[in-house]
Order: structure tokens, then sequence, then C-alpha cells
């Protein structure tokens, strides 16, 4: 009799046991997960970013779709620099509104979540894309008798941007700007395709970009893996250019 009453107590305590080794198992994935989830949203927030391509204003350095990883630290504690391919929000006035597209509850929910990790994009057809031109104090104009944007006096040669067959201007349409204090003078390397500082003169903002609505940089396509690539800011295209008088 005592032996079984022992034998009993042994499988109690066994299956108490294995109880607390599932309990502790499920609080250790809670953690790791909760862990997971907060380091990804401080990356998310702090250091970098994931957009799509939403146009073909920048073709053909990015392609519709392509997706990319945006460097958040630039312009606050690493230099901004003319070439670099920077992600904005709209000024006010550059982007069309547009309805929000309708999803079922579960699936909007799914897309918040991993929004808020960084694993999703959603938000990209509410920011733009393009190459930086002019920095503050800059005096930006195109185009000079061979159809080039000059920057403080200096044509700049852009392997970069796409144009017509047949077309050698860098611009479809003439201008000549100083960029204001803590704002940037933006362009897209698809020059005949792109909805930039040049065609946005009429907005509150004349066409420049306030440094402050900068998002960041964006340095490598991540996505297809065919285009896998670091997105170039070409230094040797502006390395000649003045600082600004």
């Amino acid at each position: 009799m005592t032996e079984d009453i022992d034998a009993a107590a042994r499988a109690d305590e066994a299956r108490g046991r294995r109880r607390r080794g599932a309990l502790l198992f499920l609080r250790d994935l809670l953690v790791i997960f909760v862990v997971a989830v907060l380091v990804s949203f401080l990356i998310k927030t702090y250091l970098i970013r994931s957009f799509y391509i939403p146009s073909q204003s920048m073709e053909q350095t990015l392609l519709v779709d392509d997706r990319i990883i945006v460097n958040e630290l630039v312009p606050d504690l690493m230099p901004l620099s003319r070439g670099d391919v920077v992600v904005f929000e709209d000024p006010g006035g550059w982007l069309t509104a547009r309805p929000e597209p309708e999803q079922p509850p579960l699936v909007a929910a799914i897309d918040w979540f991993f929004s808020l990790v960084g694993l999703s994009a959603s938000d990209s057809n509410d920011h733009l894309i393009k190459r930086v031109i002019g920095l503050p104090g800059d005096h930006v104009e195109c185009c000079n008798p061979l159809g080039q944007v000059s920057v403080n006096g200096v044509p700049i040669d852009e392997p970069y941007i796409t144009l017509p067959e047949g077309e050698t201007e860098a611009s479809g349409d003439d201008f000549s700007v100083e960029v204001p204090a803590d704002a940037l003078w933006v362009m897209g390397d698809n020059r005949y395709n792109s909805k930039d500082s040049r065609y946005n003169r009429d907005t509150p903002g004349e066409g420049f970009v306030p440094v402050e609505n900068l998002v960041g940089r964006a340095f490598v396509i991540s996505w297809p893996v065919a285009r896998w690539s670091w997105i170039g800011d070409y230094p040797e295209v502006f390395a000649g250019i003045p600082d600004p008088e």
C-alpha cells in the first residue's frame, strides 16, 4: 500500500514538473517574442526602415515595386550629400489624396503590426523618393548649352538619369533657383517622368523639400533578389562643386 502511495506521489510530482516546464517554455517564448518586437520597433523607428517604389520616377535606378532599405540616421547623425537618394514626407501638395484601400479587419491588423515592426511598407504611397541635387544655399539651374544641370555654376554630367530617346537636355523645363536654408532641391532620375521640385513650384514650399521632412537616405535595394545592390550617390559627379557663396 505504501509503495502504491509513493508511486502515485512520484507520478504527480513528474506531472507537476512537466507542467512547470511547459509553462516556463511558454514564458520564455513570450519574452523572446516581446523582445524581438521591441527591438524591431526600435530599429524601424531610429535606424533603418523599408519602403517599396510605387512609381517610375526613379527609373532606371529604382524600378516599380523594388524594395529599398532607408538609413534613418541621415541627416540627424550622418551627413547629407548631393547625389543622395532620399525618402521624404510630402512637403504639401506634391501628392494627390487617395482613399485608403479597404481591408478585412484581420488583414488590416496584421498589416498594422508588420508596419509597426518594420516588416511592412504599406505607407510607401504617402512618401516620395528623389535624388538630392541642391543643398541649402546652392544655386541650381538648367539647362546650359549642352543641356546640363549646373550647381553653383558648375555643370554636372549625370550618368544615372533616364531621358527619352533622342533627348539630350537633363530637364524638359528650364529653371534657376536658390535653395533656401534648411531645404533641398530634389529631382527624379527619370527626368521626363518625375513630378519633383521642378514641377511643384506652385505648392506652398515652392518645390523645395524641408530637411525636417526627410525620413532618411536609401542605400540598398533589398528585393527582388535579382536586384540586390547598393544605391549609388555618385560623389564623382558633384566633386568639383564649390560651397554656396
